[in-house]
């Protein structure tokens, strides 16, 4: 994502638009959390103090860190991910891994996968990505950042070799400022630079990770996209082209919805016994309903009635709605473990 936290801020609170933003506390003490694209014009960054911020930009505007806001908006991008692969490894909350060898949509473009990936988060979310496109992790995060904001990078097999040549040496994954000063010391400027270094050299020089040195050097990372998730919920959601007042439509809207949420549920058997309502209005704001049945929701109409339910008890007072949505969890082998009591034969005396 492109400065995450500073573009949930200004996409929230229309005043902190168009500014140098620090998302984190402006005291004597203080750390910047995020910097808007604005305030990294002027060096702010991450994890840089507030005076040393302040000194380089003193019209820095500085905003408490919302961090359930910025979770909430990771889980609804990570669900985007999710649609297209469950080979998705995240790295935080706001970047990830995806492997999209083989993909949920048959699509045979890992690029067309991120340009609608892409699309989708600026009409779910309000906020932009970029994208790295490769034949490797490495390839793929250095990709990333290559032209960011809002970048789609790709490089194919053939280009690797010549990209990493010509990365400044700072562009690499893991080297930070000390380890590129002292690359810079000893002559290390560019990957091409780093190529001509033997791995014992290499590693002489930084220990193990001298060896990671000498692969990224030649393009190459054996590393695979690894997912640790266990599925909790299943959803579906939908963005509308235009903003919608009318409950009707609404309510159609819902059942679509409905539909999917049931039909991605059983591709995956899985059944759970809490249907969630979301719906976020056209000024972003946004709310979610609950239920629990008492048992686990295996037919349809039952999850449809639920559905309905939670929907008419929302009262909407003519706001104009941009997203909604419907998920089902708490499955049983997560959220509600079932144990039986051990029923033990003791001999008679």
């Amino acid at each position: 994502m492109d400065a995450f936290f500073a573009s949930i801020e200004q996409r929230d609170f229309p005043h902190l638009r168009g500014i140098p933003l620090a998302v984190g506390n402006g005291g004597e003490r203080g750390v910047v959390a995020a910097a808007s694209y604005e305030a990294r014009r002027y060096g702010v960054h991450s994890a840089m103090s507030s005076r040393a911020a302040l000194a380089r930009c003193p019209q820095l505007v500085f905003t408490p860190a919302r961090f359930e806001v910025y979770r909430e908006v990771s889980r609804t991008i990570m669900d985007i991910f999710h649609e297209y692969t469950d080979k998705v490894e995240p790295l935080s909350l706001d970047e990830a891994y995806l492997d999209v060898t083989v993909n949920h949509r048959n699509m045979p473009s890992a690029t067309l996968i991120a340009r609608e990936i892409k699309q989708r988060i600026r009409r779910e979310t309000g906020l932009t990505a970029s994208a790295g496109v490769s034949v490797n992790k490495f390839l793929a995060k250095v990709a990333s950042d290559y032209d960011k904001p809002d970048g789609l990078k790709v490089v194919t097999d053939r280009e690797a070799e010549e990209f990493v040549a010509s990365l400044r040496i700072e562009q690499f994954w893991g080297v930070g400022r000390v380890t590129a000063d002292k690359m810079h010391r000893l002559g290390i400027h560019t990957g091409a630079d780093l190529r001509a270094r033997s791995e014992a050299e290499l590693i002489h020089r930084f220990g193990k990770v001298g060896h990671l040195y000498y692969l990224n050097a030649r393009g190459i990372d054996y590393r695979e996209v690894v997912s640790e998730r266990i599925r909790k919920s299943v959803g579906s959601e939908v963005t509308f082209a235009s903003d919608i007042d009318d409950r009707q439509e609404l309510l159609r809207q819902l059942a679509v919805v409905g539909e999917e949420v049931w039909r991605r549920a059983g591709r995956r058997d899985f059944y759970g016994r809490t249907v969630t309502l979301k719906i976020k209005f056209a000024d972003f704001r946004q709310i979610t309903r609950s239920r629990t049945a008492e048992g686990f929701i295996t037919e349809y109409n039952r999850f449809r009635d639920m559905a309905s339910e939670l929907f008419d008890a929302v009262d909407l007072q003519g706001e104009q709605v941009r997203l909604i949505g419907l998920s089902v969890s708490n499955p049983a082998d997560i959220e509600s473990p079932e144990y039986r009591q051990l029923e033990i034969e003791f001999p008679e005396e």
